[in-house]
């Protein structure tokens, strides 16, 4: 592969929209999920957001990705995903948008356990459940075959 080709390649995956929000195209494989947490992270510590609310961000991310990689695109390799995020005021919006199969409803589970019994902790839901509880608000909706998985968390 050359250089140019390297390069180019390079500036498809990731492009700086403009000061306060960027964004990350990857293709559907779990070894890419790794380079977009550490590409936003750096992106929000840049922009002056406290790191643990970028640690917040890295663990949705992993969680949200892999649920694209896996329940979206059942596992298929090489299909896009894209992450945006933005800077606004006091709010940090992410996006994940994929044109996998899209979720037949959009619930945020209440789930009551013990987190001190791993044996029986929640097989379905844990993931979502987490979000909720490290962002202020998650939101999901399919357009046009596109589906859009927002996340905010307000800064103080």
């Amino acid at each position: 592969m050359s250089l140019y080709t390297s390069f180019y390649i390079f500036k498809q995956q990731i492009t700086e929209l403009n000061l306060g929000s960027y964004s990350i195209s990857i293709q559907s494989d779990y070894n890419e999920v790794v380079k977009v947490n550490e590409a936003i992270h750096n992106f929000l510590l840049k922009d002056g957001v406290e790191e643990y609310i970028s640690n917040a961000f890295d663990i949705c991310i992993t969680e949200a990705v892999n649920n694209v990689i896996k329940h979206a695109y059942q596992g298929e390799k090489n299909k896009p995903i894209t992450i945006s995020v933005k800077k606004e005021n006091n709010e940090v919006e992410l996006q994940i948008i994929d044109e996998g199969t899209p979720r037949s409803h959009f619930e945020i589970p209440n789930l009551e356990f013990d987190p001190d019994d791993t044996e029986n902790l929640p097989e379905s839901g844990m993931g979502v459940f987490i979000m909720n509880q490290l962002m202020d608000k998650i939101d999901y909706l399919t357009i046009n075959g596109k589906n859009y998985f927002t996340m905010k968390k307000y800064l103080d």
